[in-house]
């Protein structure tokens, strides 16, 4: 089985958003998600128009391989340096409403749910997407560099 971590991040992130946009209404973005930064640490607004399906397939991605895990892990995992001028740089936690509210909607949409008191975990619907979007990824990969073969589990070459 093709796993999401055999695959470059990036291009499963693009293709998934993709996949999320077209097929699930539930997903959309909110008025102010055009004109909020992602936290306290980014110095701009997003600048890709798909940036709240982006953010929902990462998610959704981070899900998938780490488990279990709460708002203020993806917090942590998606917050950066700020930059201050002369001053030191210091570490900011990203926004909470650009992580729940995705989180809300991917619940929604049935790809994740949630347990009592440990986080978010990827439901058997948004992992059966994600690992088909990986297969397929790989499979494109693997025309252009014949050396991933290794990673089709059970394909033979």
């Amino acid at each position: 089985m093709t796993l999401a971590q055999f695959v470059p991040a990036d291009k499963l992130i693009n293709r998934l958003a993709e996949y999320l946009k077209e097929n699930f209404k539930e997903l959309t973005p909110p008025s102010w998600s055009f004109y909020v930064k992602t936290g306290r640490h980014a110095e701009r607004i997003p600048t890709q128009p798909d940036m709240w399906y982006i953010r929902c397939a990462s998610l959704l991605r981070q899900i998938y391989l780490e488990g279990p895990v709460g708002i203020e892990r993806l917090r942590t995992f998606y917050g950066g340096r700020a930059k201050k001028g002369m001053r030191r740089e210091h570490f900011y936690k990203a926004s909470g409403s650009w992580i729940r509210k995705p989180l809300q909607q991917l619940e929604k949409a049935g790809l994740v749910t949630r347990l009592d008191t440990k986080g978010r975990i990827i439901t058997d619907k948004g992992k059966s997407i994600i690992d088909r979007i990986a297969y397929k990824l790989l499979r494109e990969l693997q025309k252009e560099m014949p050396e991933l073969s290794k990673y089709m589990a059970g394909e033979g070459g």
